[in-house]
């Protein structure tokens, strides 16, 4: 029993599954176009919410945001269940798949068989589609491998009711209906304001581009606060939050910046094509960024300093400032 589904690969697991969700109902959008329309970028420095005891620093939304966000702008209707019970969880995929329905799942990594062992951690809010069963296994499209991959039922059950932060609960999603018509020109303009709504205007010292100036400020005391070792550990996992988890930080820019050259064509706004090549500018010094951090973590003979990460952090947070405020421009120019 296998639904006939055709698996891509995504830079990102949430992107690539709403977009292989989409194009088995026939609406064809790209993962950036996914991205943009469900206002993927996000920045957020949260003192009070520690992962290993560290702050935590987050370069996208909550998950499934985009989903949510996607969904509404296209005016989707999508169904969503957790389960209490995992076999009636298992129960519930069964009878989808037996009707030949594709269904999401939001799983942990970290007993996922078919993920190479260093890329097992602990994370409970990644994404895959069932599209069938095989031999007593379930036929899994991971958007983040290259094929078609399989799972047990019991390895299924496990990855479904991981333990941990976020557990996920069985959760699973589809699609129900789509709309004969899509106005995707609304939905990109949805998508645009959003982003800049939450990246410059929401108000608070830890979201969106003054979330990264508050970043800097940390950043510089961190060693005179808590010693080269541990400021080290802190630096650390806002690396790993931005190039590890999911696309992160730089990868998260490019991926926008691809949206925002998709956009000024659909629209026949020049202008967003020109904020798309600074956003592309700001994930290379993300990526920058990470690099100079690493140096640092790792010990090495070099000039970088916890004072020069925090000015580099506060030029970052200035250029994406501009890139936000240009995109709010483009689109007044664009409705007159």
């Amino acid at each position: 029993m296998k639904i006939d589904f055709k698996h891509n690969m995504s830079a990102h697991c949430e992107n690539g599954v709403i977009s292989n969700l989409l194009r088995f109902h026939g609406i064809n959008l790209s993962e950036a176009m996914i991205f943009g329309i469900g206002s993927g970028i996000f920045f957020s420095y949260l003192p009070f919410f520690k992962l290993n005891g560290i702050p935590v620093t987050s370069f996208r939304p909550m998950p499934g945001t985009i989903f949510r966000n996607t969904s509404r702008a296209l005016g989707i209707k999508m169904h969503v269940e957790k389960f209490r019970d995992p076999e009636k969880a298992m129960q519930g995929l069964d009878i989808n798949l037996s009707r030949g329905i594709p269904t999401g799942m939001v799983i942990g990594v970290f007993h996922l068989t078919y993920f190479p062992a260093p890329y097992r951690f602990h994370f409970n809010a990644h994404n895959i589609i069932a599209i069938g069963r095989e031999n007593g296994s379930y036929l899994i499209s991971d958007p983040v491998m290259e094929k078609v991959e399989k799972l047990s039922y019991d390895d299924l059950k496990r990855v479904r009711y991981a333990q941990g932060i976020a557990k996920p609960n069985g959760k699973m999603y589809f699609i129900e209906s789509v709309p004969v018509d899509i106005d995707l020109n609304s939905a990109i303009k949805k998508g645009l304001r959003r982003t800049v709504f939450e990246m410059v205007k929401l108000p608070g010292p830890i979201i969106g581009v003054t979330g990264i100036k508050y970043l800097s400020n940390r950043v510089r005391i961190w060693p005179s606060k808590y010693g080269e070792k541990e400021a080290a550990r802190y630096l650390g996992q806002i690396v790993r939050m931005q190039e590890e988890i999911g696309t992160g930080g730089a990868g998260f820019r490019f991926l926008y910046a691809a949206f925002l050259q998709e956009a000024s064509e659909i629209l026949e706004n020049d202008a967003l094509n020109n904020t798309s090549q600074q956003m592309t500018k700001t994930g290379d010094k993300w990526r920058e960024f990470a690099v100079m951090a690493s140096r640092i973590c790792k010990g090495r003979q070099t000039t970088e300093t916890y004072a020069r990460l925090a000015d580099f952090l506060l030029d970052i947070a200035n250029d994406e400032k501009q890139v936000y405020l240009a995109i709010e421009k483009s689109l007044k120019l664009n409705e007159r």
